[in-house]
């Protein structure tokens, strides 16, 4: 039997490839096709520039509802428009919002990753689950992990894996069940990470393209309230589809062959080139000092989060809004460093007391790394600045908002019938744009002003776009973590293909996308914030 991951590649005069099979070698080859998200967006920044300075010279004009003033769209490719754009184009790139958000969250992040609190810590949560148990746990877990960012990928479907396997049952199915659950609880839990400000940022940036959208509510947390009870539901629900969908169907794991005895074909060796390396084998034990560490760490946390909350309800505080008021608020405001110092807190006394952390440099020497390994997010944003920033000055955004509204009114699909397609749009087109940072530039600055202007704030399209950004990423060939998990897969069944990881992984697909829009139509539907501050409806 081959063990090509790439389903097209099925022998001559094998069995035919299935429908799965085909319906995924068209994505594959479709979204191979796409460039690079850098030259993407660079050629979405000519399209702009072209359309709007063709419209500029026809005289086209936008008149924004509610307001009396007419806007006329400006050319890029004009006079005006190279002086706006030599003038603009370093503070459209440094006062991007979500580029020293991000930064900032992960030098923190790192700290706690390097100095081992974050690994620890799921280890500890599943180290003795009981067995029947267990699939929930995992699941769980899974749905919290994007504060790790991708590092949660690499360590909770192995870990998951293994604790499984510990427990007496199939570690397959831990393994493709944390992956699941981790792809679809990617933009869930009851923590904020890097990819909290990273959404946000372009909210805020897609936000101002309407008049008066630079006031609507786009802290890092307006979505907490929706995601932390999402990953509720998706963890009760993953759980019973690991035990009683998934693992009954699964074959016993087979030991892993020696690698030794069959060398490698060269059409195997080459697809192994390209597939992410699996990570070094992990235990599910804590050690007596770890233990010790997660739980210095957790009770510094908890004192630094006590006095911060006394000072925010002390009556006169600094920290209180205007007027007293605890929502809006610095705390809320300026939350993104008060979780820096919590990160880099935790990270430092565990780091210290398992001796990970042993010099005063240790601590900054771990951000510079993390930041370090943000190179490419930097070169991205220099040019997603730039696009978004013609997008407003020029304000073809302004008009793409307008007649993207009055096309919802005129359809009908005003309320949440629109957001459901929005929904659907984002999970066809995450197939092929993998990136959710990416994706979430290219549709925010028409989507989220549209929206806006049929009386919805920015806070339920970015929790929308959410949902469609979490459903279909597990199932995409274009996910290198999809290969990731074949090549460990390969551990207990040697035979795995694509299409086996895929298949397994789509029982996911729909149910998780269901408990996503239930949660977001019961949220809709009795008006709930979908975080501190952040209602529905404008």
């Amino acid at each position: 039997m081959s063990t090509s991951v790439t389903p097209a590649k099925t022998p001559a005069g094998g069995p035919p490839r299935s429908v799965l099979d085909k319906v995924m070698n068209g994505i594959e080859r479709a979204g191979n096709r796409l460039p690079h998200p850098v030259l993407l967006f660079l050629g979405l920044f000519l399209i702009i520039g072209t359309v709007s300075t063709v419209l500029a010279a026809i005289g086209t004009t936008v008149t924004v509802p509610g307001e009396d003033k007419t806007l006329a769209v400006k050319g890029l490719f004009s006079g005006e428009g190279v002086r706006w754009l030599l003038e603009n184009f370093i503070p459209n790139f440094t006062g991007f919002p979500s580029l020293g958000t991000v930064l900032l969250m992960m030098a923190a992040v790192g700290v706690a990753e390097k100095t081992g609190l974050l690994e620890t810590a799921v280890r500890a949560s599943i180290a003795r689950a009981p067995r029947r148990l267990l699939p929930y746990l995992v699941a769980f877990v899974s749905c919290q992990a994007h504060l790790m960012s991708d590092v949660a990928i690499l360590v909770i479907p192995p870990l998951a894996a293994l604790a499984f396997k510990n427990a007496g049952r199939n570690p397959i199915a831990g393994l493709i069940g944390g992956f699941a659950c981790v792809c679809a609880g990617y933009a869930a839990g009851f923590s904020i990470g890097a990819l909290d400000a990273l959404y946000t940022g372009i909210t805020q940036q897609a936000a101002a393209v309407v008049p008066g959208g630079e006031s609507a509510p786009t802290h890092i947390l307006i979505n907490y309230f929706f995601t932390a009870a999402a990953s509720c539901l998706l963890a009760l629900i993953g759980g019973f589809l690991i035990s009683r969908v998934l693992e009954p169907r699964l074959p016993q794991p087979q030991p892993e062959p020696d690698p030794d005895a069959d060398a490698e074909s060269g059409t195997e060796a080459e697809q192994a080139s390209q597939e992410p390396t699996a990570p070094p084998a992990i235990t599910v034990t804590v050690t007596a000092r770890q233990r010790t560490g997660l739980l210095r760490s957790g009770l510094a946390v908890l004192l630094y989060a006590a006095v911060v909350v006394t000072c925010w309800l002390l009556p006169g505080s600094p920290l209180r809004g205007e007027g007293g008021a605890l929502v809006p608020s610095p705390v809320l405001n300026g939350i993104v460093p008060l979780l820096f110092v919590a990160f880099v807190l935790a990270g430092v006394v565990y780091g210290r007391t398992v001796g990970t952390l042993k010099r005063a440099d240790d601590a900054p020497r771990m951000m510079a790394e993390s930041i370090t390994g943000m190179s490419g997010y930097i070169v991205l944003i220099l040019v997603i600045s730039q696009v978004i920033g013609v997008f407003d000055w020029s304000n073809v955004g302004t008009l793409l908002a307008v007649n993207g509204a009055n096309l919802l009114e005129s359809a009908g699909l005003t309320g949440f019938t629109g957001l459901v397609l929005f929904v659907l749009l984002v999970c066809v087109l995450n197939l092929f744009v993998t990136s959710g940072s990416a994706l979430w530039s290219l549709v925010a600055p028409v989507f989220v002003p549209a929206f806006m202007l049929i009386g919805m704030e920015p806070a339920v399209t970015q929790a929308a776009f959410r949902i469609g950004d979490s459903a279909t990423q597990m199932i995409t060939p274009l996910n290198p973590y999809v290969f990731l998990m074949l090549t460990i897969l390969r551990r207990y069944e040697p035979g795995a293909q694509l299409g086996t990881v895929l298949a397994r992984l789509s029982v996911f697909v729909v149910p998780f996308l269901i408990a996503w829009l239930a949660v977001l139509g019961l949220f809709y539907g009795l008006g709930l914030p979908l975080g501190p501050g952040a209602d529905i409806q404008r």
